[in-house]
């Protein structure tokens, strides 16, 4: 990083991207992915543990099912929030600085939920914490993204996304371990919550270490070398913000793809992931509540992690578009056979061996490459707005998943609620057409190309 510093103060911008776009992995870049990867980590560990929490809050404080449902919810819309407010700061003030605020609002989320003494305690600084996280989904990628190489970019970024899947297990594994103890209810969800402040504490300082982007500080020196009031416009910061991609149809279209491929994804993914407790139940009545835990455990551990590898380990080869139109297209037809298949949702065994397909999928997907692009199709000047508004929106799905799965359970029952999960699925299969590839490219020449300037991939077409 820090040759990278120097070239950034002395030499000419174009020569300092055009390096950082050739270079070969090395440390820096390694230190990029575990700053944000530890971040994330945080993110997921928070926004998954309250699927566990809520089961012991319920009984804890005698929660009826209408309010465990804003429990398990708030977070995300939160989330969505803090995505689209901190994602456009990141791209006017410097992605560094919001780097640092998210870890601070996540310590201070964490711990009040924690220490919360009624239930609208708890949900205002559930609030806070998914307004950090939500910020925290394009900084964490955009920072790694920007550090990145043009041949490893995708592997990078996937691996801050990789991290999610520590976050999935460890909550888990923790719960697991405080009831297996003996811990009461009340000290378990208390211990569970509070955890989320550790790793996010070690992101402060590990973030203070790191530089600024580069294209960012490049982007920043350009725009002050155009001369007030002389009409000329620097390529870099040319375009900007929200305002600049609704007014211009390919920006608006990538934003449509972007966005809505992770609005469906999120409802259909944190629907079911939260919710697993739930259906579990619906299955298995008898169940014991450590039993769902260690079940949800052993989903994550036995499809869910080899799908994150195997995703991270073939994006940049297989190509980032491709692996989520094939994600989105396994997962759709998972979820039409748990829905279609009577014994499927009667039967624990049948249904936990198409679930874990379906969640293999997901990972070695849509889960990994929604996160990922939004990191790399938009230009300088807005690509956290775009990457913040991509992630708000999909938070806002996942907010809408998890809120509706109950009701809609109720309505449609598990089947009709899995069948409608595969038809959102499909959906996503679909949208993922007006996105371009962008695995192997640079992101300059990516983002000539979705200006017209080059061909970059394969053009945006509308469905």
């Amino acid at each position: 990083m820090t040759g990278i510093n120097d070239a950034a103060a002395g030499g000419q911008p174009a020569d300092l991207i055009a390096a950082m776009d050739e270079a070969s992995l090395g440390r820096s870049h390694l230190r990029a992915v575990v700053a944000s990867g530890m971040g994330f980590f945080t993110d997921a560990y928070d926004l998954f543990v309250i699927g566990i929490a809520s089961a012991l809050i319920a009984k804890d404080w005698n929660v009826s099912p209408d309010r465990l449902a804003i429990l398990n919810s708030t977070m995300l819309g939160a989330a969505c929030l803090g995505a689209f407010v901190l994602g456009r700061y990141a791209d006017k003030a410097g992605r560094k600085r919001v780097y640092r605020l998210v870890a601070l609002i996540m310590i201070v989320g964490a711990l009040g939920s924690a220490l919360s003494q009624s239930y609208w305690m708890l949900i205002a600084f559930r609030f806070a914490l998914g307004f950090g996280v939500g910020g925290d989904y394009p900084v964490s990628a955009v920072m790694v993204s920007e550090h990145a190489n043009r041949k490893d970019r995708g592997k990078l970024v996937g691996m801050v996304f990789g991290t999610q899947a520590l976050g999935l297990m460890v909550g888990p594994l923790v719960a697991l371990a405080l009831l297996g103890s003996g811990v009461s209810d009340d000290m378990a969800w208390r211990v569970l919550l509070a955890l989320g402040a550790v790793p996010a504490a070690a992101v402060i300082y590990l973030r203070s270490k790191m530089p600024e982007s580069p294209r960012f500080n490049a982007q920043v020196r350009a725009a002050r070398a155009v001369p007030a009031g002389s009409g000329q416009q620097a390529s870099g910061p040319r375009q900007s913000g929200l305002r600049a991609i609704l007014a211009d149809r390919r920006w608006l279209i990538t934003l449509a793809g972007t966005a809505g491929c992770w609005f469906l994804l999120d409802y259909a993914y944190y629907g079911n992931t939260i919710s697993t407790p739930q259906i579990l139940t619906l299955i298995s009545p008898t169940a014991s509540t450590m039993t769902k835990i260690a079940i949800q455990l052993a989903i994550f551990a036995v499809a869910a992690v080899p799908g994150y590898l195997l995703a991270i380990a073939r994006l940049d080869r297989m190509g980032h578009r491709k692996l989520q139109l094939v994600g989105f297209a396994a997962m759709g037809l998972c979820f039409l056979v748990i829905g279609a298949v009577p014994g499927l949702t009667t039967d624990i065994l049948p249904f936990l061996l198409v679930y874990g397909v379906s969640y293999f999928f997901t990972e070695f997907g849509p889960n990994m490459t929604t996160f990922v692009l939004p990191s790399e199709l938009f230009p300088t000047a807005m690509r956290t707005t775009g990457h913040g508004i991509s992630a708000g929106v999909g938070k806002l799905g996942a907010f809408v998943g998890v809120f509706l799965f109950p009701l809609l359970q109720t309505s449609l029952g598990l089947r009709g609620t899995l069948l409608l999960t595969g038809v959102i699925s499909l959906l996503g299969l679909a949208l993922t057409r007006v996105l371009p590839e962008p695995a192997g490219l640079s992101l300059d020449d990516i983002a000539r190309g979705q200006s017209g300037e080059v061909t970059a991939g394969q053009e945006p077409a509308l469905i």
